[in-house]
């Protein structure tokens, strides 16, 4: 590999002076804690428990709604989605009254450290499993930037490498696989290998934890392939970061039906016509949730009437927070523009949803495993080496899991 490039660079108020080894930060996609913890208690992930030992492992905050999008922006920028702007997959624009993905980086108001680091002089590289993540993720990046989902459609021009798969010497996998999380790590490990990339950013997706409680057999073959991989990492010199953008619980009742509040019916029924429920969880992949996750946004044409619908919701078992715009944008660190009169968040094992016409619950395989609520937003941070006495001490504080460029890069010995 040629020399690597140590040159400090700046973005969005922090500094980053990166060291001579390839940087490796994965987005461990869904990993609630119960999944390292059901690994690591069966030796499934000896590369892992090693890398905790010399390195190390705490409990951080993400970013809320409990969502990829939002997370996996707010990692790239090290940002709230208050700044950024990302505040869910899936939004109503208000201003032209349209429901839209927020899968462009049209929406994103922020640099990236990935862009700044290219910048600088790093070779940097993004393979993320979702193709929907990989336009904000590769914005104004000079560098490699593609999906698993849409590896043999790579071309220089757009994505700074022609034929992935002939790089990682794998296939495209199928999105709903361990296959498609397995081979972003892999394309990892060839583009260091090969000398392509010495910055990069991984991020897997959450099909597995989905649909596999952390106990199952084929999540602990999953973690176990993980730590394969991790292996290889480390034996390739990279200093390694890896966070979730949330956890994931099962979200049924005691009988293992879908536990799910339909909130505009709630409503409707209560005070008749005039409320739009936004599921920011919506996206392309309906066989992960179904459009179903723990927290919603909801417009409302009458907004004399917000403080009684605010007092109605908080009657309703299952339902946990309820705040309006000013209070989400205060506590739940929410663009003021993109949300929406009201946001709702949900119990642990309870989902809130628009009306059943609008979630195809056939289409989820399993029990219903989801997130994006309070009950998924403590996660861990995991390095591989040790944390200076400075980020020791920020560790024990509040810390978020959008800081964790910082706390590798310029947090470890």
């Amino acid at each position: 590999m040629d020399q690597i490039s140590t040159t400090s660079f700046s973005v969005n108020g922090i500094t980053y002076t990166p060291q001579q080894q390839p940087i490796v930060v994965i987005c461990m996609d869904g990993s609630a804690d119960e999944y390292y913890n059901a690994a690591l208690t069966r030796d499934k992930m000896p590369c892992l428990k090693a890398m905790i030992r010399s390195g190390y492992r705490g409990l951080v905050r993400g970013a809320l709604p409990s969502f990829t999008n939002v997370n996996n922006t707010s990692i790239v920028t090290g940002l709230p989605p208050s700044a950024h702007g990302i505040c869910g997959n899936f939004f109503y624009d208000e201003k032209n009254d349209m429901e839209v993905m927020m899968n462009s980086a049209e929406y994103l108001r922020a640099g990236t450290i990935l862009a700044a680091a290219a910048a600088s002089g790093r070779k940097v590289a993004v393979v993320t499993a979702k193709e929907k993540l990989r336009d904000i993720l590769s914005h104004q990046l000079k560098g490699i930037a593609f999906s698993a989902e849409r590896a043999s459609d790579t071309k220089l021009s757009v994505h700074g490498i022609e034929q992935a798969e002939q790089t990682v010497g794998l296939n495209t996998p199928e999105i709903y696989s361990a296959d498609a999380s397995l081979f972003v790590l892999r394309a990892g490990v060839a583009l260091i290998e090969k000398g392509m990339a010495d910055f990069l950013y991984l991020s897997l997706t959450d099909y597995m934890q989905h649909t596999y409680a952390p106990e199952a057999p084929e999540a602990l073959d999953f973690y176990a392939a993980i730590d394969t991989e991790l292996g290889r990492l480390l034996s390739l010199g990279a200093r390694i970061g890896a966070t979730p953008d949330h956890g994931m619980n099962p979200k049924i009742t005691a009988g293992g039906k879908p536990n799910v509040l339909y909130v505009e019916d709630l409503l409707e029924a209560q005070f008749g016509s005039g409320f739009r429920v936004i599921c920011p969880i919506t996206d392309p992949y309906v066989k992960h949730h179904g459009a179903l996750g723990s927290y919603v946004v909801i417009h409302i044409e009458d907004k004399s009437i917000i403080q009684e619908v605010i007092a109605f919701l908080h009657t309703i078992p299952g339902i946990t927070e309820v705040y309006n715009k000013e209070e989400a944008v205060r506590h739940l660190e929410q663009p003021s523009d993109r949300t929406g009169d009201v946001v709702v968040l949900s119990g642990r094992n309870v989902v809130v949803g628009r009306k059943p016409r609008y979630h195809d619950l056939n289409a989820i395989e399993g029990a219903l495993r989801s997130h994006g609520g309070r009950y998924e937003e403590m996660i861990s941070m995991i390095l591989s080496h040790p944390l200076n006495n400075e980020y020791l001490l920020r560790s024990a504080g509040d810390p978020r899991n959008f800081q964790i460029f910082d706390f590798l890069i310029n947090g470890t010995k």
